[in-house]
């Protein structure tokens, strides 16, 4: 159901560990040292929590990125693993929603379908499952595969898995379990459903054995830009990250994804759009660029060029640095991150760049400015139908986080654009949407 007046949904991202960037750990305020500290995740979560943000997201990958010699050196590959980390969080929050990365091509759907479900009851009904289908060979040779699954058939794989994880989040009725001590039933046989499915990527018999959830389903996240991406977000999403871009581009973003959703018998307003922005902050406009450009200069030299040239596929070091680079990156070909490389080709496109400033602007991603004018900007997307709100990333953490919670949250409160309390118990509640009904007893639209 749709909240009577439309309000920003803020989600609190946790890329890196340390922050958004891929040196957060080199500021000076960021406390790297916590990375695999629980102390330090409780009071990241706390103070998303008291900034009424609706979800902590933590995103995570099922590799070690070792391409380069850099990347070893000076990029920071250590991160927790999400469930066992997501379900600590979920003990010491109440209301704030939980979600993490977990990849449908090197996992099993009864794995994922069994987790999320045992932390969506652990939580009251708090957990999100952001879809992603991997995208490095490194992560597919840690599987027992030499190559990553082409691009089109990760997507379908994905779709299935969705499907088969739903129909067992919905093996059991919500009041199959019947508890009755003096007849000596433990549930109605009645209200439990077999799966029995058979199809491309899995056979999968069912049922779950945990009973169905605060939810019905935990909150579906997608993030590809991609054309698969954008159908299967579309087709299967409840909420998606998406690209900043400019308001146009985020407009025309916006418009595409939500009129893809009739063909799957979708409501728009069943989904939310959230771009992601990494806001810096600052008590002038020539503060806060300062600051910015403090933490991009933390990334070494050769580590922005080897992650520029991990995203297109090819070592760009062989080319010269004050000239453009002498090809446009094949997004057809591509086996990465479509979207990804789809940004670079835009900006290569758009601007003659020499590699060294498009090196520059790849690894740049903040945004600018006093806490009101990151709310003016923020007020201006959402206001034109380009975001139902935004994924806040943070230049590196605690600190970064505590500042938008101090100086813009009570901004955009100001302006009446977001909550002063959580609406809900559920996540699911808070974002607005609705309780999916199960399959197996009425054919219902999510």
């Amino acid at each position: 159901m749709e909240r009577e007046k439309r309000q920003m949904i803020l989600g609190a991202m946790m890329f890196f560990p340390a922050g958004e960037q891929i040196s957060s750990w080199r500021h000076p305020n960021a406390e790297a040292e916590g990375l695999l500290n629980f102390d330090y995740y409780k009071r990241i979560v706390q103070t998303a929590e008291k900034g009424k943000f609706d979800l902590f997201f933590y995103a995570d990958e099922l590799y070690v990125w070792d391409d380069f010699e850099s990347s070893v050196k000076y990029a920071n590959s250590i991160r927790p693993e999400p469930f066992t980390l997501l379900s600590a969080l979920s003990v010491i929050t109440n209301q704030i929603g939980l979600g993490a990365t977990i990849s449908t091509t090197y996992n099993e759907p009864y794995h994922i379908a069994r987790k999320l479900a045992t932390l969506d009851h652990l939580s009251g009904g708090r957990t999100a499952w952001n879809i992603v289908t991997s995208r490095t060979d490194e992560e597919a040779q840690n599987f027992g595969k030499e190559k990553h699954l082409l691009h089109e058939k990760r997507y379908e794989r994905a779709k299935e898995f969705i499907d088969v994880t739903e129909g067992l989040w919905d093996s059991w009725e919500d009041d199959a379990l019947l508890f009755d001590k003096e007849s000596g039933l433990f549930a109605d046989i009645n209200k439990l459903h077999y799966l029995q499915h058979k199809g491309p990527e899995f056979s999968v018999r069912g049922p779950l054995n945990v009973a169905r959830t605060p939810q019905g389903y935990p909150v579906l996240i997608q993030a590809g830009a991609s054309e698969a991406g954008k159908e299967l977000a579309a087709a299967t999403a409840e909420v998606v990250f998406a690209p900043i871009g400019t308001l146009e581009e985020g407009i025309h973003l916006y418009q595409d994804i939500k009129e893809r959703m009739a063909k799957y018998g979708r409501l728009d307003q069943h989904l939310k759009i959230l771009p992601g922005i990494m806001p810096v902050i600052g008590k002038t406009k020539e503060e806060a660029e300062e600051k910015l450009a403090a933490i991009d200069n933390l990334i070494p030299w050769q580590l922005g060029l080897d992650l520029l040239s991990h995203e297109i596929g090819e070592d760009l070091s062989v080319y010269p640095l004050d000239e453009p680079l002498p090809f446009l990156p094949d997004i057809e070909s591509a086996n990465k991150s479509k979207s990804k490389l789809l940004a670079v080709r835009t900006l290569m496109e758009k601007e003659n760049l020499t590699l060294r400033q498009l090196c520059k602007r790849f690894n740049s991603r903040g945004m600018a400015g006093t806490p009101e004018q990151i709310a003016d900007q923020l007020e201006e997307r959402f206001v034109n139908k380009a975001a139902d709100g935004f994924n806040i990333a943070f230049p590196y953490l605690p600190g970064a986080l505590d500042e938008f919670v101090d100086l813009v949250v009570p901004e955009l409160q100001r302006r009446g654009l977001y909550k002063t309390e959580y609406s809900g118990k559920t996540l699911r509640e808070n974002l607005g949407l609705e309780r999916p009904k199960n399959r197996f007893t009425t054919t219902s639209v999510k």
